[in-house]
């Protein structure tokens, strides 16, 4: 017994002892012992059935009763069948008897379905005798050498050469002779096809390098003259825009030897001004605030609409409920981002948005989601007087009475008179109660009315930020439209300045917006501010995203903290075009030359008529 399982031991591979000390098994190996657990147990349960209800001839004769016939049985046997079978017991095993399985077709291990001998070879015979068990207790034992190699082979063609376990993780797996040969070929192939695509990618640069390299020829002054009368086609003016900004981006390489920058400005502005259908005033001015290739962005995203918004009404509803409700009508909507708690982005909807139950009932208003940004920077308190000088049609207005609970009070003045029958409509359906409605000059406010907490100035503006609800901008605004514009700004600006009482407890604000993008209207009008009003210096918005206002524009320089202001742009930030300021009130009086002055309307000025009296 002794001499027989040294002999099988003999039989065994190196890596197999190998496996069987360090216990290391890998994933193939433990889906392989799986697989051959399931197999014994169908063959041991087969050779039950078959001892439960065989006759006593199908049997292993004792030794006693038989003592010439189990010896010639035990020598014929070897040759019947290749696998000898393990003894059941340990009692089996100490006498050295093994167990004789039966003769023919249907009896035995032998003709389990899973493999018969045919297919079987005495290797694997001699390793499924070594690695059986008995039914109670069944060792898991690595098997990467039971099955033949030919089976291995063809599961890897079938898998497209993949193993079911990461063949390059050698770190923490026990590498085999017998897959080393197969690891080596793959790696061979994967370094073919890196190598391959290396050379691919190589011979790409080359040709987009020679490509770039390439110098683009403006057309000439008769060229141009003659475009003028019959145009080219949008599609060939579009490739030479193109071609003009991949060599103004690198200009030292790509320039013609006779064409200065400007030479290339001047064609591109032309192009430009025929492709977006915009005038060369506002081109070049729009032009100035962009790099060339930044300007075609902010250019195509003019060309589209903006997402429709809505602002959640507070004062009747949570923007959860009001959410849901509309996704029950069949809209399909998310929240427009993590920088306001009651906006709402409508992608889709079955019934108009201007026509919903919900819409009537005032729970809801349409409103740009850049509109909300001057009131987020606002930041009205309950108890408190806010003005509110440009509020036609009332998004701005009624969002200020949904932040202060509709308590304070809330003047909303406009001087477009016409304007202000939207503006009552829209406070009365969101059941604004706070609210005074006025129609006055902004200029002439002071005078009627001082002393508030804040003061919100939406400035008429020149809309080049929202080119894309009104196109009309593109062709009818001029330098006259400019210098008018900017000439009220600031008249507006220092009206809403002295407007405010800077002894206010809670507030002395004042916030300036406009939807333009231009410097001219926003910054320009901020840094005149400052040096009209030495009271008033800038303070931080409370934005959290728009990019800092230039504090120097082609050789205009302003004040340092300019860069306080906030600015935000279509194709950056996938809203309209708009400009926030805030401003805070540190005293009522203003010092000119060796008087100090109290601008009228002032709460100081008030505060000293009452102390006279």
């Amino acid at each position: 017994m002794g001499g027989r399982n040294n002999k099988r031991k003999q039989h065994l591979p190196l890596p197999i002892e190998l496996e069987k000390v360090t216990g290391k098994v890998t994933k193939a190996i433990y889906d392989k012992m799986k697989h051959d657990q399931v197999r014994d147990l169908k063959k041991k349960t087969a050779a039950l059935k078959q001892s439960a209800t065989g006759s006593g001839r199908k049997r292993a004769a004792p030794a006693a009763a038989q003592p010439s016939a189990t010896p010639k049985k035990q020598k014929q046997q070897p040759a019947k069948r290749k696998p000898a079978a393990k003894p059941e017991s340990e009692e089996d095993e100490e006498s050295g008897e093994e167990p004789v399985m039966a003769d023919g077709p249907d009896g035995g291990w032998d003709n389990a379905p899973l493999e018969s001998d045919s297919e079987m070879g005495d290797s694997d015979a001699e390793s499924l005798d070594e690695f059986d068990s008995d039914d109670d207790h069944v060792t898991q034992q690595p098997l990467s050498l039971l099955s033949d190699d030919s089976e291995e082979e063809d599961e890897d063609e079938e898998d497209g050469g993949v193993e079911s376990y990461d063949e390059f993780n050698s770190d923490d797996e026990q590498v085999t002779f017998r897959d080393m040969e197969k690891r080596s070929r793959k790696l061979d192939e994967r370094r073919a096809e890196d190598a391959e695509m290396a050379d691919m990618e190589l011979q790409d640069q080359e040709q987009a390098v020679t490509s770039e390299r390439e110098v683009f020829e403006l057309p000439s002054e008769a060229q141009v003259e003659a475009e003028k009368e019959a145009p080219l086609d949008l599609t060939q003016v579009q490739m030479r825009i193109q071609e003009i900004i991949r060599v103004l981006n690198n200009f030292s390489d790509l320039r013609g030897p006779s064409h200065s920058r400007n030479d290339y400005m001047d064609q591109l502005k032309r192009d430009m001004c025929f492709y977006y259908g915009y005038n060369e005033f506002l081109m070049e001015k729009l032009l100035q605030l962009f790099t060339v290739s930044e300007a075609v962005e902010f250019f195509e995203a003019n060309e589209v609409a903006r997402p429709v918004t809505i602002r959640t009404n507070t004062l009747k509803t949570r923007r959860r409920d009001l959410a849901q409700a509309l996704i029950n009508r069949g809209v399909n909507l998310d929240p427009i981002g993590k920088w306001t708690k009651v906006g709402l982005t409508i992608f889709d909807s079955p019934v108009p948005v201007g026509a919903t139950p919900e819409y009537m009932a005032g729970h809801y208003m349409i409103q740009a989601a850049s509109s909300f940004l001057p009131v987020m920077a606002l930041g009205p308190q309950e108890n408190e007087k806010v003005l509110d000088m440009s509020a036609a049609p009332g998004g701005k207005t009624t969002y200020c009475s949904a932040l202060m609970k509709n308590t304070g009070m809330m003047v909303a003045n406009d001087a477009n008179k016409e304007r202000e029958k939207a503006l009552v409509a829209n406070i009365h359906r969101l059941g604004v109660s706070n609210a005074i409605v006025c129609n006055y000059d902004g200029r002439e406010f002071p005078k009627v009315m001082g002393g508030f907490d804040r003061v919100l100035l939406d400035a008429p503006c020149s809309g080049t930020g929202v080119i894309s609800k009104d196109a009309s901008v593109k062709t009818n605004k001029g330098p006259e439209d400019f210098s008018m514009l900017t000439h009220l700004q600031k008249e507006l600006i220092l009206s809403a300045i002295d407007s405010v009482n800077a002894d206010s407890a809670t507030g002395g604000f004042i916030v300036y917006s406009t939807c333009s993008v231009t410097v001219d209207e926003d910054e320009a009008v901020v840094n005149y501010a400052l040096s009209k009003r030495p009271n008033v210096r800038l303070v931080d918005t409370g934005l959290d995203f728009g990019r800092p206002g230039f504090t120097s524009f082609r050789g205009q320089a302003f004040h340092h903290s300019l860069a306080l202001t906030r600015r935000f742009y279509p194709h950056a930030h996938n809203m309209d075009g708009f400009f926030v300021a805030k401003f805070k009130k540190t005293s009522n009086k203003i010092v000119v030359g060796d008087k100090q002055v109290v601008p009228a309307g002032s709460g100081a000025k008030l505060k000293q008529k009452k102390k006279k009296n």
